[in-house]
């Protein structure tokens, strides 16, 4: 067993050192001043690389604005940060749209009450009712009482312990 879990320990360990040389590479092409930082047309076009979109002017202002200003830019180590956390939440879009799927038998694009709740019976059966229409009520904005994919992406932050403990152990 212990094999195992350190086999997996080292290819998640592989993975980061890969996606580190990744970004690393995408740095110093985008940086081609090789001024030791990236500008913000610099860091667009990274992100457009990496990710396959083109940051917003609220995006690219919010981290430029966070960057030390020592630096007329980001340096590689910033670089590698931001990237960071943009892959985790990239990873964790993914993960939620995936479980809001496998939720969405009838690919209508969105869930009921009624969804929701066969969907908590399946793998929570033992959560109290009242938890799941809290959280359905808590994670739908419309009006029309339909969860809708993009209700789930953002975390809302008011839902109870019990249902956010649940949604991670999904993920």
């Amino acid at each position: 067993m212990f094999a195992a879990d350190s086999s997996a320990l080292c290819s998640r360990r592989e993975a980061r050192l890969s996606e580190r040389r990744k970004w690393v590479k995408v740095f110093e092409a985008c940086d081609e001043d090789k001024k030791g930082y990236l500008s913000r047309e610099d860091f667009k076009v990274a992100v457009v690389m990496l990710f396959g979109y083109k940051p917003s002017k609220i995006e690219a202002d919010s981290i430029m604005s966070a960057v030390n200003s020592n630096t007329s830019g980001i340096c590689l180590e910033e670089f590698i940060k931001l990237m960071e956390k943009k892959k985790a939440a990239q990873l964790y879009q993914n993960e939620v749209r995936q479980i809001f799927t496998a939720f969405d038998r009838q690919y209508r694009g969105f869930l009921t009450l009624e969804d929701f709740k066969k969907a908590f019976r399946q793998v929570a059966p033992r959560l109290p009712d009242r938890i799941v229409l809290e959280a359905f009520s808590d994670e739908t904005t419309c009006k029309s009482s339909k969860g809708l994919l993009s209700d789930f992406l953002v975390p809302n932050h008011q839902s109870s312990g019990e249902y956010q403990g649940f949604m991670q152990s999904l993920i």
